[in-house]
């Protein structure tokens, strides 16, 4: 394991009852259950944070597409290549 770093946290005394049975049951230590319960955290947060960005993503290419199906076959070859750029950058 990486370095590690000595912290102090405080938590109400039925939180830290339930992490200590929780611990007992899982044959681990309070360390390893509150280093785990963090690196779950982070990773839903970071899929929370995808989740949102393809949420906007998706809005803005909405909005765009529905511009480009109202011009219909007036499109010309400069708006579609601007269209494709666009696209190209959402990669």
């Amino acid at each position: 394991m990486a370095e590690s770093k000595r912290i102090i946290i405080s938590l109400p005394n039925s939180l830290l009852q339930e992490v200590d049975h929780i611990v007992e049951i899982e044959k681990r230590n309070r360390s390893e259950f509150i280093r785990e319960a963090m690196k779950l955290y982070i990773r839903e947060r970071q899929k929370i944070e995808i989740k949102e960005k393809m949420k906007k993503g998706y809005r803005e290419m909405g909005a765009l597409n529905l511009a480009l199906s109202e011009l219909g076959l007036d499109m010309d070859i400069c708006t579609l290549e601007s269209y494709e750029a666009k696209l190209a950058e959402c990669e």
